[in-house]
C-alpha cells in the first residue's frame, strides 16, 4: 500500500494554478482562442439573415431620407482600407466606431455617419458593426444607380483601433496609392475601379483641405468620373492629385478610358472590387460558423480546470472536517 497523499491549501492552490497555467497555454497556442478585444464569432443564421434584409431596407430609407449616399460608402471604404495584408490587421471590422480611431484626420465627418447607422444598429442589434458599415456602403452604391455589390455577412467586430496613416492621402501621386492598395492585396484595377466611387459625394474643407465635387451630379453612381478625368476643361469640378495620377501613369490609364467609354465593364469591375475591399481579412460562407466547435473546446478546457479545482478544495474541506 502506498501511504496517503498529504495536500497542503498551499500545495492545492500550486496544483489549481498549474492546471490553468496548462489549459490557458494550450488554448494561446491553437486556433481556437479568441483574439483580445475581438467579439465571438459572428453566427449566421437564418435569424441573422433575417435581419440583415430587414437593415437593409432600413438603410436605404435612411440613405434616401437624408441624403448621405456618400458618407455612408464613405464610412464602409475607411472601415475596410485600413487592412494590412502581412500583419492581418486592420479592415472591416468595425473598429472606426471607436473615438480613438473615428478621430484620426482621414476620418473627418464620419461620427455622423456611425450616429446613422447606430440608428439601425438599435432596431437590429445582432448584426455586426463590421457587417453594418459594409452593408451600408453596398447600399449606397445600389440606391444611387449603381451595380449590385453581392454581400456576405459574418464579419466580427474589433476594439483593436489601426494606426493613423492606413488609409490614401489625397495630395500624393501613383505610388502612394500603389503603396496603399498593394498593402491590402489589391491591384492596379482595383485602385481604379474603387476611385470611380468618387462619382459620389464631394469633398469639404474642414474635412480634407480640398472642396467641390468630382461630377455634375454626386447623388448618381454612374462613370461620368473617368470621363471628366480625361477631359482637359472641367473647370469647376474637382481633380485631386491622386485622380490626376490615374490618367498621369500608364497602367491606371488603360482603365480610365476603358470605364470612361463603357459603363458596363466599370459597374462589373467596380462591384468586384468593391467586394474584395469590403472582405479584406474576412473568411466568408460556411467557414463564418467554424470557430463554434472551436469555442466549445475552449470553453471545454476551462471547464476541466474549474472541475479540478472544485475537487481539490472539496477534499481539503473534508479532510479538515476530519482533521478536527
Amino acid at each position: 500500500t502506498h501511504p496517503p497523499i498529504q495536500l497542503s491549501i498551499s500545495n492545492s492552490i500550486y496544483t489549481i494554478t498549474l492546471l490553468q497555467q496548462l489549459v490557458f497555454s494550450f488554448l494561446r497556442q491553437s486556433e481556437f482562442v479568441i483574439p483580445l478585444k475581438m467579439a465571438l464569432p459572428v453566427v449566421v443564421d437564418a435569424e441573422y439573415l433575417k435581419q440583415i434584409e430587414k437593415a437593409r431596407r432600413d438603410l436605404r430609407a435612411l440613405i434616401a431620407n437624408r441624403n448621405c449616399a456618400p458618407l455612408m460608402l464613405r464610412l464602409a471604404w475607411h472601415d475596410a482600407g485600413t487592412y494590412d495584408a502581412t500583419s492581418k490587421t486592420g479592415g472591416p471590422n468595425g473598429s472606426i466606431r471607436n473615438e480613438e480611431e473615428y478621430s484620426h484626420g482621414a476620418n473627418n465627418g464620419l461620427k455622423k455617419a456611425i450616429d446613422f447607422c447606430e440608428e439601425v444598429k438599435a432596431n437590429h442589434p445582432k448584426i455586426s458593426y463590421a457587417d453594418l458599415y459594409q452593408l451600408a456602403g453596398v447600399v449606397a452604391v445600389e440606391v444611387t444607380g449603381g451595380p449590385t455589390v453581392n454581400f456576405v455577412p459574418g464579419r466580427r467586430d474589433s476594439k483593436i483601433c489601426t494606426r493613423d496613416g492606413r488609409l490614401p492621402d489625397a495630395k500624393k501621386g501613383e505610388s502612394h496609392l500603389r503603396d496603399i492598395f498593394y498593402r491590402m492585396g489589391l491591384t492596379d484595377k482595383d485602385i481604379v475601379a474603387l476611385s470611380g466611387a468618387h462619382t459620389l459625394g464631394r469633398a469639404h474643407p474642414e474635412r480634407s483641405g480640398f472642396d467641390g465635387a468630382w461630377t455634375e451630379d454626386p447623388l448618381k453612381f454612374d462613370n461620368s468620373y473617368f470621363e471628366i478625368l480625361l477631359e482637359e476643361d472641367s473647370a469647376g469640378l474637382l481633380k485631386l492629385p491622386t485622380d490626376r495620377a490615374l490618367v498621369d501613369d500608364n497602367e491606371f490609364r488603360h482603365y480610365v478610358e476603358l470605364y470612361a467609354k463603357d459603363e458596363d465593364a466599370f459597374f462589373r469591375d467596380y462591384a468586384e472590387s468593391h467586394k474584395k475591399l469590403s472582405e479584406l481579412g474576412f473568411v466568408p460562407s460556411s467557414k463564418v460558423n467554424a470557430p463554434k466547435d472551436a469555442t466549445v473546446l475552449a470553453q471545454s478546457a476551462v471547464g476541466v480546470v474549474v472541475a479540478a479545482a472544485v475537487v481539490i478544495l472539496a477534499y481539503l474541506s473534508e479532510h479538515s472536517k476530519r482533521g478536527k
